[in-house]
């Protein structure tokens, strides 16, 4: 296995390109990349529509489904989950990378108002939650009569 070694750049007090990089990742970075520098992990997800429901999918890598906690408050999802770190002692050799998280994970989500919040269904297989959210048959914007004073 090669070994790849990056050497120490100059120490610069203003480093141009490493600067605008930094800059612009904050508007086209993925989740993933942004969420580096916070204290929770936050999960990829998809979500698609059809005529009578939602699909989101949330990839949850090394959760096991007791340590899952999906709910929905206040009109928003809510994913909650937790990795524990593998404590492994080490007799012989060295760690040459380690690039897996562990942690907190969580995810959240406004939901429309046209989601049916009673009939919603949950899956957990190979590391990926998926959710099926119903739609409400017909949602009717409430009328207010007004009255004249």
């Amino acid at each position: 296995m090669n070994t790849i070694v990056k050497r120490p750049e100059r120490l610069s007090a203003w480093d141009l390109f490493g600067d605008l990089d930094r800059f612009f990742d904050g508007f086209v970075g993925t989740p993933r990349q942004l969420e580096a520098t916070g204290s929770a992990i936050v999960p990829a997800i998809d979500v698609t529509e059809s005529e009578s429901e939602y699909h989101v999918k949330a990839e949850l890598p090394g959760v096991s489904k007791d340590d899952l906690d999906v709910s929905i408050r206040d009109g928003m999802l809510i994913i909650n989950a937790e990795t524990k770190h593998e404590h492994e002692e080490k007799k012989e050799g060295r760690i040459i990378r380690q690039e897996r998280r562990y942690g907190k994970i969580v995810r959240s989500m406004r939901l429309g108002d046209d989601v049916d919040t009673a009939n919603v269904k949950a899956d957990y297989k190979d590391g990926v939650l998926s959710l099926v959210l119903p739609k409400v048959e017909n949602v009717q914007p409430k009328k207010i009569e007004v009255q004249v004073a």
